[in-house]
């Protein structure tokens, strides 16, 4: 039953929209602290999943109390799937999204079914990579994605941006990568001015994991080539078996 509205747990509100059937998929939206703008991704999957598409604490309908770190953001994950009444979910997320589900599944591997990493960045503060991002972007390569799509919290997403750098330095980061014994499937637009290294050391480094680069495809890639997106995200769900 499709479901749009929020949910409260221990006193916090959380944006929280639920379409589709079949096993349950966590969606997060980017920045860190956009409100949720990925109906578009969930038509693609909901004859396959049940998504819960949750936006963080800081961002859209969810409280605005300033505890947006890391810690608190994967411990509200963690307490919605017991409110919700989950025992293991895929979980996902596109751009800032995409590295919070990663996070999870390191922190909560054993309620982790699969990780959907759609467009992140992987796990780096390299200055190439940034000097390529910032070039692109000053060029007008990244693509503005249509005016009134989401909202966005700056004060979410300076703390956001801060613990991503602080989390990438974590000494035992790439070993806890290497043990991680969760399918990962990775998706990156050809275009996308977030160079996609970073994304194959992660595919190198897990265990199970795939990538597919969708040609032609920039950023946001539902809005340019949602039948292409849509078609890898299906595949790999199928070939995971939990549908």
């Amino acid at each position: 039953m499709a479901e749009d509205g929020t949910r409260r747990v221990g006193g916090i509100e959380f944006g929280l929209t639920k379409t589709g059937s079949g096993p349950p998929l966590l969606l997060l939206p980017g920045g860190g602290g956009c409100s949720d703008y990925l109906a578009p991704v969930a038509r693609q999957v909901d004859a396959l999943v049940t998504t819960y598409r949750v936006e963080p604490r800081g961002c859209g309908r969810s409280t605005h109390d300033g505890n947006y770190d890391l810690a608190t953001t994967l411990s509200d994950l963690e307490a919605l799937r017991r409110l919700l009444g989950i025992q293991r979910w895929i979980v996902g997320g596109h751009s800032h999204g995409a590295f919070l589900a990663l996070a999870y599944a390191l922190a909560h591997s054993e309620r982790t079914s699969a990780v959907l990493y759609i467009a992140g960045a992987g796990l780096q503060n390299d200055r190439s990579w940034h000097a390529a991002y910032d070039a692109g972007r000053d060029a007008g390569a990244d693509r503005e994605v249509p005016h009134g799509t989401y909202t966005w919290n700056p004060e979410c997403n300076s703390v956001a941006n801060a613990d991503y750098k602080r989390y990438v330095r974590r000494r035992d980061l790439w070993r806890d990568v290497a043990n991680l014994r969760v399918p990962f499937r990775a998706v990156h637009g050809e275009t996308d001015v977030r160079p996609v290294w970073p994304v194959e050391q992660l595919v190198a480094a897990l265990p199970d994991a795939r990538l597919r680069i969708v040609p032609g495809a920039p950023h946001d890639l539902w809005y340019t080539h949602p039948d292409e997106l849509g078609a890898v995200l299906r595949e790999y769900l199928v070939k995971l078996g939990l549908t």
